[in-house]
């Protein structure tokens, strides 16, 4: 074989390494967005088996994580990447962090609706601002993989900017569970079992965004991070 032939043939594996590497990081985020849905499902529900099924399986998503995070070493080791293919390897060493961190959230929203099923407390009327929030971050996490899986920009900034609905939607319903909870004492035990549940899906939509951010920093170079998102919008579309 000839030294172009090498080339080319070396070229062609790490094309497909490459392309591997972005469809692991697609197959785990699936996972992840099956692991929120189940999640919220077994808190609207209080449905304990279900529950218990979504934190069983987080060993899948911890498992994954530490496979594709051995395949980005390898390709760091021996292709030694430059430019875009380097930011692409740290891309999906952050991404998969992230998305490791969404489901350990969906895992505790599993707990807490375990807690509420073995009190045997149904899910109260007032809880209803929990399935609005929980609607906006399963659409974040949806939308930014799909932003990852097509590269695009523009959607993945709306997501960054979507995050800023979570957090007031959060706040809207971390008032009013207050309020609840210092209406009746006697819920106080299950009204914190759901804050803890707001909690863990208000970071599901602050992981969203460092997803959504990692991926602008893959196609246009550029680290978003503590920037304020008005002016990164002017700069990159400018």
């Amino acid at each position: 074989m000839d030294s172009n032939s090498t080339s080319q043939h070396i070229s062609h594996q790490f094309d497909k390494e490459m392309e591997n590497l972005r469809n692991q990081v697609l197959k785990m985020g699936g996972l992840v967005e099956q692991q929120i849905h189940g999640a919220i499902e077994a808190l609207q529900t209080t449905n304990a088996p279900g529950a218990e099924k979504i934190i069983l399986k987080d060993h899948k998503v911890n498992a994954l994580e530490v496979k594709i995070d051995e395949a980005c070493t390898q390709i760091l080791a021996r292709r030694q990447p430059a430019a875009t293919d380097l930011r692409m390897v740290i891309a999906v060493i952050k991404t998969i962090t992230d998305l490791e961190r969404i489901g350990d959230e969906a895992e505790k929203i599993a707990k807490m609706a375990l807690s509420l099923a073995e009190d045997d407390v149904g899910f109260h009327s007032r809880y209803a601002g929990i399935r609005h929030l929980g609607d906006q971050v399963k659409r974040m996490v949806h939308d930014v993989l799909d932003a990852y899986a097509r590269l695009d920009v523009d959607a993945a900034l709306k997501v960054v900017r979507d995050d800023e609905i979570a957090d007031k939607e959060y706040q809207d319903l971390i008032r009013m569970l207050i309020t609840y909870m210092m209406e009746d004492p006697r819920r106080i035990s299950e009204v914190l079992d759901v804050i803890w549940a707001a909690r863990a899906l208000e970071r599901i939509g602050d992981h969203a965004k460092n997803i959504g951010e990692y991926v602008i920093y893959l196609v246009k170079g550029k680290d978003i991070r503590h920037l304020d998102i008005d002016e990164v919008e002017k700069d990159i579309f400018s």
